[in-house]
């Protein structure tokens, strides 16, 4: 009993075991260009382009499509930018002193309206 639990343990040459085992894998395809440049840079950080993509996929940062919600918002802001616009010709032709006070309250609206866009979660 003794002999057969050594030789189970007992190496039998050959290549180690990885200790990562990798078996899915991704297919990308690039243009010339792109794989030149791609090829370059892990070259430059002494990586083979494998491990590369590895690495940059791991860092890299991704930031989502806008939502609906940001869509709306952003619409929202087109428009205070027309009525903004409105203004100014309005105040070209009667004063500044008339629109004044319109066009600071478009301003505040147009500086929430930005702040409510940049507070979201979109930095993930």
């Amino acid at each position: 009993m003794e002999v057969a639990e050594e030789n189970q343990k007992k190496h039998k040459g050959g290549r180690p075991l990885k200790k990562v085992k990798r078996s899915n894998d991704i297919r990308v395809r690039l243009t010339s260009t792109e794989h030149f440049l791609i090829k370059q840079k892990a070259k430059e950080a002494g990586m083979r382009l494998s491990e590369w993509f590895r690495q940059a996929a791991k860092r890299a940062k991704v930031i989502s499509r806008l939502s609906p919600e940001d869509l709306r918002i952003l619409r929202m802001l087109a428009g205070m930018a027309n009525n903004l616009n409105q203004i100014t010709h309005l105040a070209h032709r009667e004063g500044l002193l008339s629109v004044q006070k319109r066009c600071r309250e478009i301003l505040t609206e147009i500086d929430d309206t930005l702040k409510c866009l940049n507070s979201d979660d979109r930095k993930s």
